[in-house]
């Protein structure tokens, strides 16, 4: 199709993606790969983020790329060589007017980030190399810099109706008016932050407690998902549940009735929400608690602050890592300023309940006692079934020829998890088995 038209009209009927920006940078091929990388590490710099296009000339003009089966692999693999410390990019293909081109996504708050060994910062649609006094002002910055509110959220089409009805609820006053700019909801920019994306009312966070049936993470019994949802609400829905869970031992002894739970819920609320607080989310990796056997454990993304030791760690010392997160919860009365968190897990469990890493923290509550099968804690306590007892009792009780293969399909257990089950209630003497393994009967005793 020929175009008699006038230079601007020719260009109108082509697709154009606009101008290049501080987050948007357009290379015609991947012949400018080393430009395009300088550009991503000095948009990174900047901002936190960036968008790098391949196939697209500079005024905006979709001018297509090449790709080969190896194309985007070498684009990755020149980002994890010269880029420093390493980020992870989201690299896609895209056809556009039968044009394909290559978008790379990048997103990180590590600064100051370096491409090929030196230092860039994004100016209006330049890379700007760093001078040496401007370089150390950025490395300065960077403990002071709370990244989950500088970086961009996912989504911007947010809402914030649960966020309001906690304020409301704290008995905080919400002006819908000022509300997004007191909380601190956006970037500098005007976009939603991170931070907003967790608060959000709807968001793509997944917060779980996944059970399993022993010590170790071989077989899962459970999985439960309370994400996905304002991170508060979220915090709550886990707390709730982990209460439901938390059994009361009884004991009698010399006509005297003691009850012990299962483990300390305020120890367990401590550690839950401190991993909410302190975890690094823009690595992209929630908290999550893990319920075993044996154990509760609760584990963050993060390790400790750089300028944080772990005697201060102990001490009840608090270096916040999402400081205005902080402040949202400490208004919502989640967090207290004193740190006590910390000297209150060591006084139920000892230093040993924490186990710190470079990347991650992981906390471990034991549990104050073992749940349900050894004969000397059956003696004079109350029995206590687990929900997957019940289960299988139910089944039992329905059909008392019931198969161990017929168990699995009705519970939706394994093989191995349903015959762990019968041999704890048999344990317990609440089942018992009577005749051969084809022709028996289960026998319930007592419940």
């Amino acid at each position: 199709m020929v175009y008699a038209g006038k230079a601007d009209d020719w260009r109108a009927a082509m697709k154009n993606l606009g101008t290049e920006t501080e987050t948007l940078e357009f290379k015609k091929t991947t012949g400018e790969l080393k430009e395009g990388i300088i550009s991503l590490s000095s948009m990174l710099n900047k901002n936190g983020h960036g968008v790098l296009y391949f196939g697209v000339k500079d005024s905006g003009d979709v001018g297509g790329q090449q790709l080969g089966d190896r194309t985007l692999r070498e684009i990755s693999q020149a980002i994890a060589n010269f880029v420093k410390p390493q980020i992870i990019p989201s690299i896609s293909s895209e056809l556009i007017d039968g044009k394909n081109v290559i978008k790379v996504e990048v997103q990180g708050s590590d600064k100051p980030y370096s491409a090929y060994g030196r230092y860039y910062m994004r100016s209006a649609d330049e890379d700007r190399e760093l001078s040496p006094t401007e370089l150390k002002k950025l490395m300065n910055q960077k403990t002071a810099a709370d990244p989950i509110t500088i970086m961009e959220a996912p989504a911007q089409d947010l809402s914030f109706t649960k966020l309001k009805i906690s304020f409301v609820s704290s008995g905080l006053t919400v002006d819908q008016e000022t509300f997004e700019n007191n909380t601190e909801l956006k970037t500098s920019s005007g976009k939603y932050n991170l931070m907003a994306y967790l608060l959000a009312d709807v968001n793509d966070i997944s917060i779980k407690v996944v059970s399993f049936a022993g010590k170790d993470k071989t077989s899962i019994i459970k999985r439960n998902e309370y994400g996905g949802t304002c991170l508060v609400t979220s915090m709550d829905k886990v707390l709730d549940y982990m209460d439901s869970i938390n059994e009361t031992r009884v004991t009698m002894g010399n006509h005297k009735r003691e009850e012990e739970k299962l483990f300390d819920a305020a120890s367990f609320k401590e550690a839950w929400q401190n991993a909410c607080l302190h975890t690094k989310w823009e690595k992209g990796n929630p908290p999550a608690v893990c319920v075993f056997s044996d154990r509760i454990e609760i584990i963050s993304t993060g390790g400790l602050p750089a300028d944080l030791t772990k005697d201060e760690f102990f001490k009840g010392i608090s270096k916040p890592v999402n400081a205005k997160l902080q402040k949202i919860f400490g208004q919502l009365g989640y967090v207290e300023q004193t740190g006590h968190g910390v000297p209150l897990i060591i006084s139920s469990y000892g230093r040993q309940a924490f186990d710190i890493m470079e990347n991650f923290v992981n906390v471990a509550i034991p549990f104050n006692y073992q749940k349900g099968i050894s004969e000397e804690i059956l003696k004079g306590i109350k029995i206590i079934l687990t929900q997957a007892e019940k289960a299988v009792i139910e089944e039992i009780n329905n059909n008392p020829h019931i198969t161990i293969r017929e168990l699995v399909t009705a519970t939706g257990y394994s093989d191995g998890y349903v015959r762990k089950i019968l041999t704890q209630l048999k344990g317990k003497g609440v089942v018992q088995r009577q005749g051969g393994r084809k022709a028996g009967t289960w026998i319930v005793m007592n419940e």
